[in-house]
């Protein structure tokens, strides 16, 4: 399959990769570049366990074509650590308890950074509405909605 050339910023750095015409993100990200943070559940956009930030909005990775993020700002999982430090949501994360067996956790997290960049002090209906599409079979969600509450407060703070 022939390959062609693309030119992203993934996690703040100017990146450059070949990518197939049939590729996903997902794939690009796993297979080629070895950010393996972002999971593949469903493969089909229902779970979120492959979510990242393009241009500032949580997309499911597996529906992304990889030639279509030319030129284009990805956020990974692995680009959320600050000075070397897990990020205040994944720090809160950590805190409540909201990690369990943490398949779905990257792409939880990547949703609640997406909501509470736009938006600082979601209320609760709004941070269930941000994580609405990332499905999660160990936690109940409470701690989730709790860790990202958390989170708002002292990003803000």
């Amino acid at each position: 399959m022939t390959k062609r050339s693309i030119q992203f910023e993934l996690n703040g750095s100017k990146t450059v990769a070949e990518a197939a015409v049939n590729e996903r993100l997902i794939d690009l990200l796993r297979d080629t570049l070895g950010l393996t943070g972002t999971k593949e559940g469903c493969g089909i956009g229902e779970c979120g366990a492959c979510t990242v930030i393009l241009d500032g909005r949580a997309v499911n990775a597996c529906l992304i074509p990889a030639l279509s993020v030319e030129g284009h700002r990805i956020l990974t999982v692995e680009g959320m650590m600050q000075d070397g430090r897990l990020h205040p949501i994944q720090e809160a994360f950590v805190r409540h308890h909201a990690i369990q067996c943490g398949f779905c956790i990257p792409g939880l997290v990547m949703s609640a950074r997406a909501l509470l960049d736009k938006n600082p002090r979601p209320d609760r209906e709004e941070i269930k509405s941000a994580i609405a599409g990332n499905l999660c079979r160990c936690t109940g969600y409470e701690q989730v909605i709790e860790a990202i509450e958390d989170a708002a407060c002292r990003m803000e703070g």
